[in-house]
């Protein structure tokens, strides 16, 4: 198989501009900041264009366009000139629909502009949601996963000329904050508290990661065209993260298995620890090994530790 590093040259890098989507967040922040790296034009859709985050693209080179997924017109503006698109959307937590209105509506500008090459981040396991342990009582959060599913499919059935899915795992950026505030509120306090048994294992990807392969597509369109690509890098348990925090941090971390109803009473919101137990029983399933073959180094839970350190707030 034609390996397709992080180095390689694109073709036509300056003539081509790239709208990238979620640029404040993980994934899409990380995509922007590979595509810079690479030499790419990046145009970044902000509904702040003067918050830090977009503020720091702009100082390397990004174009920032105001716009919201809501507003069409914004859409059509900020997709003026573009050949490639990286979409991701957050989940649907309100009850609006917002993950499929927000997805479809951007594939529908996009198409509409003459976009190129779609490059789409979803979630590992999408498409193998129906044939879950339980997925007929409703037991998980179903709309999550239909949600990223249908997304998925109105990106291929869109008649893009090159497209591309990532599904990565767990983020590592999780543990770090603003995200671990809401999903490990007790790290401050050096202990990590999950409704993961201790024989679990949790894949895990760097958001950088994402970023380097969103960057590798729209370098090389035609090796990653009509690919998914399921995103991890190790696969650890709960004790093993926590001394893995503990090294990096130099800070004392102990893990603690609990049951959901204690996770509940610790605090931890619902929808989350449905997640921890989701993970206990059928949990991400990417092949890490197959992903040498992209020739991509990626990115350990320890180094990746050593390179956010000071964003992970032990206060112990």
């Amino acid at each position: 198989m034609q390996q397709a590093t992080r180095s390689e040259p694109a073709k036509d890098r300056v003539d081509s501009l790239t709208l990238v989507t979620g640029a404040t967040g993980s994934q899409g922040g990380a995509t922007a900041s590979a595509l810079l790296a690479a030499g790419h034009r990046v145009r970044v859709l902000a509904r702040d264009p003067g918050s830090p985050q977009a503020l720091a693209l702009a100082s390397r080179g990004a174009e920032i366009a105001r716009g919201d997924f809501d507003d069409a017109a914004s859409l059509a503006a900020a997709l003026r000139g573009i050949s490639a698109v990286f979409s991701v959307q957050l989940p649907d937590a309100h009850g609006t629909d917002a993950e499929r209105r927000h997805g479809y509506a951007l594939v529908k500008a996009a198409r509409e502009a003459g976009v190129r090459h779609y490059v789409h981040t979803s979630v590992c396991e999408a498409g193998r949601h129906t044939g879950f342990p339980r997925w007929q009582s409703g037991y998980w959060w179903q709309k999550y996963w239909t949600d990223k599913w249908d997304v998925e499919q109105a990106v291929r059935d869109a008649g893009f000329e090159r497209l591309t899915v990532l599904r990565p795992a767990f983020l590592m950026d999780n543990f770090a904050q603003p995200k671990a505030q809401f999903m490990f509120p007790h790290l401050r306090q050096g202990q990590l508290l999950a409704a993961l048994l201790p024989t679990t294992r949790l894949q895990l990807i760097a958001a950088d990661d994402v970023g380097a392969f969103a960057c590798a597509a729209i370098d090389h369109p035609a090796r990653f065209d009509r690919t998914h690509i399921e995103l991890a890098a190790e696969a650890l348990t709960l004790e093993e993260i926590a001394a893995a925090l503990s090294r990096g941090t130099r800070k004392q971390i102990s893990a603690r298995s609990v049951t959901p109803e204690e996770a509940r009473a610790a605090g931890l919101f619902a929808g989350w620890i449905r997640s921890q137990e989701w993970t206990n029983e059928v949990g991400y399933r990417a092949d890490i090994a197959s992903l040498g073959s992209y020739g991509m180094p990626l990115t350990s839970f320890s180094n990746w530790i050593e390179r956010h350190v000071h964003e992970i707030v032990i206060e112990t």
